[in-house]
């Protein structure tokens, strides 16, 4: 019996979150034009960002497996560093830590308080199962670094309404990938 409520659960609560993050017939998404202008201004203005010598501070990704989307991706540690460490596949389970924020810098999602595997902060998740902007960042890092990544809308929840974002809402994480979990576990 207790099984049985932990599986009904389980569902609810599942449930529950694939509704909230697909698209709602209850509301207009013309209402959410100046919204979506404002992220896409943003997004371009990301695009111009340069370093303080004349480079660009994003570098742009654009997945082979979906070219109709892009990130754009700064490395916050010396990449060099990391350079032999292990780095995700589409199907690999990853902990990681982060922050996510609007186009406005209003925080809306953290792994901070998280206290799941064994260290507070950590936060796992399967690359495939993720917003694509994230599986195109997790695929081109490697264990350790840490990055700032800019998620077009229409690499995040595209026109979808979600209790903590609009449609249309373009987004900024800080992304540090901790490790790959059992990623040399045996096939048993």
């Amino acid at each position: 019996m207790r099984k049985l409520l932990s599986i009904i659960a389980v569902a609810a609560i599942a449930l529950t979150f694939f509704s909230a993050c697909h698209d709602d017939d209850n509301y207009d998404l013309k209402d959410y034009q100046t919204w979506r202008k404002q992220n896409d201004d943003w997004v371009a203005e990301m695009q111009q960002r340069k370093n303080p010598d004349g480079t660009p501070y994003y570098t742009t990704l654009i997945p082979a497996w979906n070219p109709g989307i892009f990130i754009l991706i700064h490395y916050f540690n010396d990449r060099s560093e990391t350079e032999g460490n292990l780095t995700p596949l589409y199907t690999s389970t990853v902990d990681v830590r982060y922050q996510g924020f609007t186009c406005e810098d209003e925080r809306f999602d953290s792994s901070n308080l998280v206290n799941s595997y064994g260290k507070l902060g950590i936060s796992r998740f399967s690359c495939n199962g993720v917003i694509q902007g994230w599986s195109v960042a997790l695929e081109n890092m490697h264990v350790g670094d840490t990055a700032e990544i800019i998620i077009p809308y229409d690499a995040a929840y595209g026109t979808s309404y979600t209790p903590t974002l609009l449609p249309y809402s373009s987004l900024r994480f800080n992304l540090r990938l901790e490790d790959i979990y059992r990623y040399e576990a045996p096939n048993n």
